[in-house]
């Protein structure tokens, strides 16, 4: 019974995050779903990417956490229009939290529309919301256990971001594991070595980016 319930909440989810991805279409928007644990860099990694594309594409962002605004307060003081999402404990955002924040936004100035996901590395990659990518942000201090530990999140990434590679002298990580057990997972994943603090290896990922967003508008 438990699995029949958790299969029709999934196939409800997957029933409005289809209606997003039609709207998303319809107005020629690319969408990212952001994922990672909690601190792993996710709000530094939206704030440079902002920064480094702002100039080209009309970014909105929606934000998603259990509690506070800090994240999107962080984001709106690049002057881009945010929305916050409380889940109110709920460990992921859906497809009706994403479709219900849509109102908060023009999504006829918006040509990339991040979503920051709630930190944690299992239920949002259940979870569709309409997205052309889920990316995925893997921080060294977590250890690079992570990938054979949670497969399902690393599966269903377009892209992997290990970030924080400015510690890696300080702590133990074994980027090698790391990189060949997602990749194992995921034959084909893209995977960038960065530190959103330095913008180390930034340069990669924009680049991927942005030729996913001019494949996507040009059909």
């Amino acid at each position: 019974m438990k699995v029949r319930v958790v299969q029709n909440v999934l196939d409800a989810n997957d029933r409005i995050a289809n209606t997003n991805r039609a709207l998303f279409d319809e107005k020629n928007l690319y969408v990212m779903n952001l994922m990672s644990s909690p601190g792993a860099g996710k709000t530094t990694l939206v704030e440079r990417t902002i920064l480094a594309l702002r100039e080209r594409f009309r970014i909105s962002v929606i934000e998603g956490d259990i509690q506070d605004t800090c994240d999107a307060d962080r984001v709106a003081a690049l002057g881009i229009p945010a929305v916050q999402i409380n889940t109110g404990g709920g460990c992921h955002l859906d497809g009706n939290m994403v479709r219900e924040a849509l109102a908060d936004l023009n999504l006829d100035e918006t040509d990339l529309l991040i979503v920051e996901n709630v930190g944690n590395l299992v239920c949002p990659a259940e979870f569709r919301i309409g997205e052309n990518d889920k990316v995925m942000i893997l921080s060294v201090p977590e250890g690079a256990d992570k990938p054979a530990k949670y497969p399902l999140m690393f599966q269903e990434a377009s892209v992997l971001l290990i970030n924080k590679i400015d510690l890696l002298p300080y702590v133990d990580f074994d980027l090698a594991k790391a990189r060949r057990d997602a990749q194992a997972i995921h034959p084909g994943i893209e995977i960038f070595e960065v530190s959103c603090k330095t913008g180390q290896g930034l340069e990669g990922w924009i680049a991927w980016l942005t030729r996913r967003m001019e494949t996507r508008r040009t059909g």
